[in-house]
C-alpha cells in the first residue's frame, strides 16, 4: 500500500476511535475529555492538510449524485467539528481556563448537540468511503478472491450490529440527543467502558452499513441507465 494512504488511513482511523471516546464524558471525566479534545482537533487539522487538494477540486468536474452527496457531507463535517471544538474551547475549565466566559450553558449545550451530530456525520462519511477501506484492508492482508462464505457471514454480521445499533440507539436516546430540546439526553447508569463502546460502534454501524449499501444500489442504477443508452445509440446507429 502507499505509504502516504496507510499514513491517512491511521490518521482517520485514530481520529475515529477518540472521538467515541470523547462521547464517554462521563466515563472519562473532564480532564482526559479535554485532552483528547485537543488531541482530535489536531488530528482533524492534519486530516484536512492532507486532505487539501479536495477543496480546490470543489467547483471542477462533473456532479452525480454521489459527489454532491459527499460534497454536502464533508461540508457539514467540517462545520460541525469547527462548532464543537469552537464552543469546546470556550467552556473549558482546565487547558483553556483563561479564556473568559461568563455563562458557558448555551456552549455547553451546543457543544454536546453538534458532538453528536458530528458523530452521525462521522459515521455516514465513513459509510462513503468504506469500499475503499475494504479494499485497503483485503491489499494489506493479501486476500484477493473471493468467498461466497465470508460474503454470507460478513453480511450477517452487519445485520446484527445494524440490529442491536437500533437497540442501543433508542436506549442511549440519541434521536433526542440530537434535537434542540434535550441535546443531553439521559445517562445510561449501569454503564461499563465496553458496553459504551460496543454500543456506539453498533450505532456507527447502522449509518456506515446503510450508507455503504445506499451507494451500491446508486451506482447499479447509473450502470443500468448508462448501458440503456448505449443500447439506445447503437440501434439509432444501426
Amino acid at each position: 500500500m502507499n505509504p502516504k494512504m496507510l499514513f491517512k488511513l491511521v490518521i482517520d482511523l485514530t481520529m475515529t476511535i477518540l472521538m467515541l471516546i470523547e462521547m464517554a464524558y462521563y466515563i472519562t471525566g473532564n480532564t482526559v475529555h479535554e485532552f483528547l479534545g485537543v488531541s482530535v482537533l489536531v488530528l482533524f487539522i492534519v486530516h484536512n492538510f492532507l486532505n487539501r487538494r479536495w477543496f480546490s477540486t470543489i467547483l471542477k468536474g462533473k456532479y452525480n449524485l454521489r459527489r454532491i452527496l459527499q460534497i454536502v457531507l464533508n461540508l457539514l463535517f467540517l462545520a460541525a467539528m469547527a462548532v464543537m471544538m469552537i464552543c469546546g474551547i470556550l467552556m473549558s475549565s482546565e487547558l483553556f481556563s483563561f479564556i473568559p466566559v461568563n455563562d458557558d450553558m448555551i456552549f455547553r449545550q451546543i457543544h454536546v448537540q453538534t458532538a453528536y451530530w458530528g458523530f452521525i456525520i462521522m459515521a455516514l462519511h465513513v459509510g462513503f468511503s468504506w469500499g475503499m477501506i475494504i479494499n485497503s484492508v483485503r491489499r494489506m492482508t493479501g486476500i484477493t478472491g473471493t468467498s461466497r462464505i465470508r460474503t454470507i457471514g460478513l453480511r450477517v454480521l452487519a445485520m446484527l450490529i445494524v440490529f442491536y445499533g437500533v437497540y442501543a440507539s433508542f436506549e442511549r436516546e440519541i434521536g433526542t440527543k440530537l434535537t434542540i430540546y434535550n441535546p443531553f439526553g439521559t445517562w445510561v447508569n449501569d454503564d461499563s467502558a465496553i458496553k459504551f463502546i460496543i454500543d456506539h460502534f453498533s450505532i456507527m454501524g447502522i449509518y456506515i452499513c446503510g450508507t455503504h449499501y445506499a451507494l451500491k444500489f446508486v451506482q447499479k442504477q447509473d450502470k443500468g441507465e448508462l448501458k440503456n443508452t448505449d443500447i439506445g445509440s447503437k440501434m439509432r446507429i444501426n
